[in-house]
């Protein structure tokens, strides 16, 4: 393999359109065209391209073995490392994905996105106090996601918190937020005397009902926000580092409701509510969602849809009220299944076969974040179709018990 040999004007122009088609998602139109490049000279960022975009279409093994072909070239790649690590990680050899990520930290420790990728990779394992203190090189890798802080008083970092006020500022998704609206019980535990939490507008009526949180403030996408002062400010996922949280302290009781005055207005539902469709913007949004075809499998048994679309709410709070009456939801890795969970509803999530999201663990069909939540995954080599086929499969065991006699 080389890196400095001469290429030809066509050799660029078909690195460029694969970079182009690997930028656009187009993975597998990447790989045909850079297949046709590794056979004629196997360089270095055609190898490393390759190995990406193999990677992105879940062909781990293959993937691996170019990346390795690049590392060996290039030991001290940074970005190369990083995506080695990342196949490793998926491919479930978690000590070669270690490995690789802080080798690749040793050559650049200010390399956030390989410490992000460590974080993932050590939550993942329930490495949790490893994994907390690098998740905070987010707030560099997503700036959009975790938008920078600007006031006058500290950021907690674990302090004693007795008389002491504290604002949580939002950050990422609305599945994030709720996941870790938790923690205003834990920090009222603590001693705090006023917890206030930043989140979406479509979040304030459901997180007032969140016992410890004494204030609850709307944060709109581009809109600045006038603030009071609080004695400390943090944001939701730096919560667990200050607090010490790991899979055998987190509390998981629920701890959200559907607001009193919103359930009569929602009332007459019943049986089992379905997501099957991710948010577009969301992380990893292409591989979270069923295909129409599958998601109308478990249409056909009756389930009734619990997007917004379809239903007519407004926010999570009616979403809550609806979700109130059903006796189980089934969803994809999206934030109706922490609303469901965080209500200690049954529900059965559904996660992707690529990159699945270190909240859920390994190898696990619960969660200790959710009791009440049952996971479907993929096995190794398994697509959409065969996750469903088990999934209905409990399905209609499930509605053959619930249904009278």
């Amino acid at each position: 393999m080389s890196e400095t040999a001469p290429n030809t004007d066509a050799q660029e122009q078909a690195y460029a359109r694969a970079c182009s088609l690997h930028d656009e998602r187009r993975f597998a139109e990447a790989v045909e065209v850079l297949r046709g490049q590794v056979a004629q000279a196997p360089r270095l960022k055609v190898v490393a391209l390759l190995g990406s975009a193999l990677y992105r279409l879940g062909e781990l093994d293959e993937a691996e073995r170019w990346l390795q072909m690049a590392v060996a070239y290039h030991p001290q790649n940074v970005g190369t490392r990083h995506l080695l690590g990342n196949v490793y990680s998926a491919a479930g050899k978690a000590m070669l994905a270690e490995i690789e990520l802080r080798t690749a930290l040793a050559f650049d420790p200010e390399a956030h996105h390989v410490r992000l990728a460590l974080a993932g990779l050590y939550l993942s394992l329930g490495r949790w106090p490893e994994g907390w203190p690098l998740l905070e090189a987010r707030e560099l890798t997503n700036p959009d996601a975790v938008p920078p802080v600007s006031v006058s008083f500290p950021k907690w970092r674990g302090e004693p918190l007795e008389g002491k006020s504290i604002l949580v500022w939002y950050e990422q998704g609305l599945g994030d937020q709720i996941q870790m609206s938790r923690f205003a019980t834990t920090l009222k535990e603590r001693g705090a005397s006023r917890v206030a939490l930043g989140c979406r507008p479509s979040l304030v009526d459901l997180f007032a009902t969140l016992r410890g949180a004494d204030e609850v403030i709307p944060v709109e996408r581009g809109k600045a926000v006038a603030l009071r002062s609080y004695d400390y400010w943090s944001r939701y996922f730096s919560l667990p580092a200050s607090l010490g949280i790991t899979p055998a302290n987190l509390p998981a009781q629920p701890y959200l409701s559907a607001p009193a005055d919103r359930r009569e207005g929602w009332a007459g539902y019943s049986g089992v509510g379905f997501v099957w469709r991710a948010s577009p913007t969301g992380f990893n949004a292409a591989a979270k969602g069923l295909p129409d075809d599958i998601a109308r499998q478990f249409l056909d048994r009756g389930v009734v849809s619990l997007h917004p679309e379809d239903t007519g709410v407004s926010d999570f709070a009616d979403t809550a009220a609806i979700i109130k009456q059903l006796d189980l939801v089934i969803s994809i890795d999206t934030s109706v299944a922490h609303l469901a969970g965080a209500m200690g509803k049954p529900v059965w999530t559904l996660l992707p076969r690529l990159q699945t999201d270190w909240r859920w663990l390994r190898d696990r069909t619960d969660s200790p974040w959710y009791p009440t939540m049952r996971l479907y995954r993929h096995g190794r080599g398994e697509g959409w179709p065969e996750v469903a086929r088990r999934t209905l499969a409990d399905l209609d065991a499930w509605l053959q018990r619930s249904t009278p006699r």
